[in-house]
Parts: C-alpha cells; sequence; structure tokens
C-alpha cells in the first residue's frame, strides 16, 4: 500500500496523463491539477484502514477482591439504646443504597440543606469546570484522528531590482502579489500513538467524572455530619441548661438551710464554686455551636452574615432499621475514589503505548492546492493554480536516549498508579470495617450511656429529697449532680454518633451515585460508569 502510495503521488506531481479520475486531460484544462483525485483519496483512506496497529499493553480492569467479607466477624444486628434515636438497626448484605441517601434520616430540612448546597458550593462548582476541562482535552485529542484541512491568504507588495529580469510578464519591476490555498495534513498513527493519547485522556476525564462524584459524596456527608454535630451541641446546651438550673436549685436549699443554721457557709461557697464551673462549660458549647452554624453555611455556598432558618435537632431525626452493605467486589465498583484510581491506571496505561509508539517513524501525508496572481480580478483565472501533494516520514536515529528514557518513566508511572490503586482499595476497606465496628460498639456505648443517665437521674432525684428533708450531707449530692452532669453529656455524644456511623456507612460504600441517574453499565466490565449529575442553577444567596 505504502509502495502504491508513492508511486501515485510521484507520478501527480510529474502531471502525468496517464487516468487518475477515469479520464484524460490535458494540463491545461485541469487549472486545480492539485485537487485530491479519487485513486489518492481511495489509497488515503486505505492507509488509515490499516492504521489500527496500538502499541503498549492493553487496559484490563483489575481484578476485583476475594475476600466475601470486611471483618472476620461482623456484626449484623445492632442493640437498641432503649431511648428514641436509637433504635436497633440490622445490616443487610446486598441492601442497595438510595441516590439520594441522606433521606433515610427523614428530615426535610436536612434535605433541602444538601440540594441548596450540591447546587451553590463553589467546590462542586471548580469539580464541575475541572470535568469539563478534561474532557475538551479529550476531544481535542481526538481531532487528531481526522485531516486537517487550513486555508491562507497572502497579499504582498514587492519591487525587483532594477539590475535584474522583472518578474512578471509585463515587465514591471514593482507588482503586488495574491496567494490563496488550501492545505491538507494527515497524520497516518500506524502505531496508535494518537489512539492511546485519546484513550489515556478519556480514562483522565473519566476519573475527573468520578472525582466530582467523590465531591459531592464528601459535600453531602459533610453536611449530613454538621447537621447531626449541630443537633448533638444543642442538645448538650439542654442538658448543660438542665444542670445549672438544678444545680441553682441545690443552692437556693442550702441557702435556706444555711439560714436556719442547718449547714455552714462553706457548703454554701463550695455549691456556688460548683454552679459557677459548669456555667463554664455552657460559653464553649454555645461557640461551638456558632462555629457550627458557620459550617453549614459556608456548606451550602453562603456568606456567614446571612442568617439561616434551618434548626436541627437529634428528635428531629430518624435512625434507618436496616443498612445497606455491599460485598467488597461491588464495592470497589462503587466507590469514587476507587473508580478514579482505576482511571487513572488505565491513563497511566495507555501513556507506555504513547512512549512506545513515538520510537517509530511518523508518516503523515500532506496536499495544498494555491493559485497567485498580481491582481485580485485574475486569482482565479487559468493557469495560475499550483499544487504540491506528499508524504514525509521522520524517524529518531540519535536523541541521546530521551526516547528510551520516556518510555522507561511512562513504566514507572505505570507502575505507580497501579500501586496508588491498590492502597486507594486498602484503604477503602479499612474504611468499611472502621466504620462497621463504630456501629457495632457506639450501639453498646449508648445503650450504656442511657442506663448510666437514668442511674444518675434517679440518684440525684433522692439525694435532693434527702438534703430538703436534712437527711443527707450536702457532698452526697454534689456528688449525685456531677454525676448527672457527666452522663447526660456522654449519653448525648453517644446518641449523635449512632447517626453519624449511619451516614459515614453510607458515604463508605459510595453513597448511591449509581442509583441517581442510572447510569450505563461498563460494556468492557460490567461496573456501572460515571455520569455526572446534571449542572443545576446555583441557589439563590
Amino acid at each position: 500500500m505504502m509502495r502504491r502510495l508513492v508511486k501515485l503521488l510521484n507520478r501527480w506531481e510529474r502531471g502525468s496523463p496517464e487516468p487518475l479520475m477515469g479520464r484524460n486531460k490535458p494540463k491545461e484544462e485541469r487549472p486545480w491539477r492539485a485537487a485530491l483525485p479519487a485513486e489518492l483519496i481511495g489509497v488515503i483512506l486505505a492507509s488509515v484502514a490499516l492504521a489500527g496497529c496500538t502499541l503498549g499493553p492493553g487496559f484490563a480492569r483489575p481484578d476485583a477482591p476475594k475476600p466475601e467479607a470486611y471483618l472476620p466477624d461482623t456484626a449484623t444486628n445492632l442493640v437498641a439504646g432503649g431511648i428514641d434515636g436509637g433504635e436497633a438497626q440490622r445490616i443487610v448484605q446486598g441492601l442497595d443504597i438510595p441516590g439520594q441517601w441522606w433521606s433515610v434520616f427523614q428530615s426535610a430540612e436536612l434535605n433541602r440543606l444538601i440540594e441548596t448546597a450540591l447546587q451553590a458550593n463553589p467546590d462542586i462548582q471548580a469539580a464541575a469546570a475541572g470535568l469539563k476541562i478534561a474532557r475538551e482535552n479529550a476531544r481535542a485529542q481526538r481531532a487528531t484522528l481526522f485531516p486537517t484541512i487550513q486555508g491562507g491568504l497572502g497579499a504582498s507588495q514587492n519591487q525587483t531590482p532594477q539590475s535584474l529580469s522583472s518578474a512578471t510578464a509585463d515587465n514591471s519591476y514593482i507588482y503586488g502579489l495574491f496567494t490563496i490555498g488550501l492545505t491538507l495534513t494527515y497524520n497516518l498513527d500506524l502505531w496508535g500513538a494518537n489512539r492511546r493519547q485519546i484513550e489515556s485522556l478519556d480514562a483522565l476525564a473519566e476519573a475527573q467524572c468520578f472525582q466530582l462524584e467523590g465531591a459531592y459524596l464528601s459535600l453531602a456527608s459533610n453536611v449530613v455530619a454538621a447537621a447531626i454535630l449541630e443537633a448533638s451541641l444543642r442538645a448538650q446546651i439542654e442538658a448543660t441548661e438542665r444542670i445549672i438550673a438544678a444545680q441553682r436549685g441545690t443552692l437556693d436549699i442550702l441557702n435556706r438551710q444555711s439560714g436556719l443554721g442547718a449547714v455552714t457557709g462553706a457548703d454554701v461557697a463550695t455549691q456556688q464554686a460548683s454552679l459557677a464551673q459548669v456555667e463554664a462549660t455552657l460559653p464553649p458549647l454555645q461557640k461551638a455551636l456558632a462555629q457550627q452554624r458557620n459550617l453549614l453555611a459556608a456548606l451550602t455556598g453562603r456568606l456567614t452574615d446571612q442568617a439561616m432558618l434551618e434548626r436541627f435537632k437529634l428528635t428531629d431525626l430518624r435512625l434507618p432499621q436496616e443498612l445497606p452493605l455491599s460485598l467488597p467486589s461491588k464495592m470497589v465498583e462503587q466507590r469514587p475514589d476507587v473508580r478514579a484510581a482505576e482511571s487513572n491506571l488505565h491513563s497511566a496505561s495507555a501513556l507506555v503505548g504513547v512512549a512506545v509508539a513515538n520510537q517509530f517513524p511518523n508518516i503523515v501525508i500532506n496536499a495544498g492546492i494555491n493559485t497567485q496572481s498580481l491582481s485580485t480580478a485574475t486569482l482565479f483565472g487559468p493557469g495560475l493554480a499550483g499544487s504540491v501533494v506528499g508524504a514525509n516520514a521522520l524517524q529518531t536515529i540519535i536523541d541521546g536516549g530521551a526516547l528510551a528514557a520516556k518510555k522507561r518513566a511512562a513504566q514507572a508511572g505505570l507502575e505507580q498508579a497501579d500501586a496508588q490503586y491498590r492502597s486507594t482499595v486498602i484503604g477503602a476497606f479499612r474504611n468499611v470495617a472502621d466504620t462497621l465496628r463504630a456501629l457495632e460498639y457506639d450501639a453498646l456505648t449508648l445503650r450504656a450511656a442511657v442506663a448510666a443517665e437514668q442511674a444518675t437521674l434517679t440518684s440525684l432525684t433522692i439525694a435532693r429529697r434527702r438534703l430538703e428533708l436534712g437527711d443527707t450531707t450536702y457532698i452526697f449530692v454534689l456528688t449525685a449532680e456531677l454525676a448527672y452532669q457527666q452522663a447526660s453529656l456522654l449519653r448525648v455524644q453517644a446518641q449523635a454518633a449512632r447517626y453519624t456511623d449511619t451516614a459515614a456507612l453510607f458515604q463508605a460504600l459510595g453513597g448511591g451515585w449509581w442509583n441517581r441517574d442510572q447510569p450505563e453499565p461498563d460494556p468492557k466490565g460490567g461496573a456501572p460508569r460515571c455520569r455526572p449529575p446534571a449542572p443545576q442553577p446555583a441557589a439563590p444567596r
């Protein structure tokens, strides 16, 4: 085929009268002799058809993890805490995750807040713009598969020295020259360097898509976690205020008994000091709540000077009774960070092919037609057309080992991407395993915390009655108050941990993005392909 192409090009340059387009024409009847003949077009297309060789390793998706579980002994039934918001939960193997997984908490305010965040958060918008950049870069590289046609237009004013013959037919030494033409260039890509580069950029675009999915998942998880922490802080503030009220009640009792001479002034002073210590714990909680409100405003793309209407309490959230658990082989298909690492591995594999192909000759076909005239009026007249048709082959002979070094660097990049992928999978396994353990032990913690709170409350109630009757010392009441305060705060924190662990499990398993818009499965591997959410208008500020 290449011999046929070279022979045809040489014959065309000589202006052979042999039939090139199915009939003979004298040269003077073919003013645009450089226009591509049918045989040349056929040879180019046939050469393109033969240019199907792609060097370098073909990418194959990494094997799915073989383990069937994340832990040797996964608890499937989580104990109840004995209060609302601490219900028993059951882990269901293979239960799918909804696209809007945060809706399992059954909070309309939380749903609205996350929707606002997904629309207005600038980090999401930046990630979406990054995806557009990656996709457009891939499209630009894909254009190398097609011929490049360029048009040119030139005009110049020229003067020939009087000592030389004039360059024009009318012997003018000053003349204008106008040129117009078209050039066609096509890289045969015989070794697949361009196709491997396209493959690499497509994989990078896929990685960027999963990074956008990861940003969506992280943002939704952060909003849920921030809302739960706000609810926890509100409950802790309420518990602290109850303790303060109880301490003040105890102080009133002591003041009355001190007036009767039943207790000493030292006891009253001690209670005053204890009350002051409890009151000192309230401002830090209020500060943390205010800062949490600022965090929620920032996550939803708002400035902190704007008031937020949403208020979250633990009693407004519902704990789902069934929790999903994907098999490890499915988890690596669902987690955006693992899929992004896989796409980066694919890109690195394709770059090895680019480096290998660059060591072979690069063959480019080019053709051009142009016409020149001394005036624009005669620019398209007969006998003014010129043409060029040719093929160039370029092979590096000596480069100081640059191409070989680039190949070794690409191979090292593939090894690096493979190690990073395996590290990401290991981290994902640990993340899920840690979350499962947190669910198991935090459920036990909440049950113990509820029992401790109830016991200390009973003890405090009895102590206060005995103090009113003068049947016990103040120290007994003070000890009961401190115990109840600590137990109440621990119960609130343990209750909030149950919600946080639930959200963490949904995040660890990938967040259900594949159920949001029903992405098509990858025909090569069966895994769902990344299809980012449709762009939404920014939320009003």
